[in-house]
């Protein structure tokens, strides 16, 4: 199927009749936006799509990489005391920042939002685009904005032409993510009720889930850097070849996975 048409069929399944919500972006934050963008292009095979000019006026500065029909996206601050900065030094480096989703009906999540009390910190539209970036303390785990997209297989926040950077010999989608948070209960139930979502709890490893189209949100328990972004599967054709790559750059390896911008990517074979 090309890249093109992935994003578009999952809206259009024959006998949907309901809302759909998938991982559509994934937010890092750095320091040094360009450093993480090398080690995240060298190791992964990938090449920066876009970037957004007009986040400059928040004070950030961003790069948005393809991976299939979804997207890893750095940003870094470039002015003081910015929300990007501060959740820098809440969390003492470079990490996970935001799990971005795609909806087919915007208003119903709107609706939901403003039912639960949860602020919207940002929120922007554009001809065929509208989203609501919503507050983290309020969602739990980490900033979650949800976005709706038409047609659904264009995306607005990567630019009119991000398809030309697409290339996945050696990433070729995202798997899943890990979210760390205090009470992972309580945080997984507010997420499903969000999204309208079932929460579902691992048989063997008791995390509890929720799991939007082709994608699945895992909730551990907070480690010593707080609540946030942890951790992302990353599918690939050679795990072996993508942990050389980042040996090769001298990035931390554990296991099948490497460390890039402060978030763990666990290799899984594609």
């Amino acid at each position: 199927m090309s890249v093109g048409r992935q994003a578009s069929q999952w809206a259009r399944e024959p006998g949907h009749t309901g809302r759909v919500i998938r991982l559509r972006q994934i937010c890092l934050v750095a320091r040094d936006r360009d450093a993480v963008v090398d080690d995240l292009c060298a190791v992964f095979g990938l090449r920066v799509g876009y970037n957004d000019p007009h986040i400059h006026r928040l004070g950030l500065h961003n790069a948005v990489i393809p991976v299939g029909d979804q997207f890893l996206e750095v940003v870094a601050p470039i002015t003081d005391n910015t929300t990007a900065e501060r959740y820098l030094a809440k969390r003492d480096g470079d990490g996970g920042y935001m799990l971005i989703f795609q909806t087919d009906d915007f208003g119903a999540h709107r609706a939901r939002v403003d039912e639960m009390g949860i602020r919207i910190v940002a929120d922007y539209g554009a001809p065929g685009f509208i989203d609501m970036q919503l507050h983290p303390a309020d969602t739990g785990g980490t900033f979650v904005e949800i976005d709706e997209q038409t047609p659904p297989g264009d995306w607005h926040p990567a630019g009119p032409t991000w398809r030309a950077a697409v290339d996945t010999s050696v990433a070729m989608r995202l798997g899943q993510a890990d979210v760390g948070c205090v009470d992972p209960e309580a945080v997984s139930a507010r997420w499903g009720r969000l999204m309208d979502l079932p929460v579902t709890i691992g048989r063997n490893c008791g995390m509890h889930k929720v799991r939007p189209v082709d994608f699945c949100v895992r909730f551990v328990p907070a480690g010593p850097r707080g609540e946030g972004l942890d951790a992302v599967d990353i599918v690939v054709r050679d795990s072996a070849e993508v942990l050389r790559r980042a040996r090769e750059r001298g990035l931390p390896i554990d296991d099948q996975a490497v460390t890039i911008g402060g978030v763990r990517f666990n290799t899984v074979a594609g």
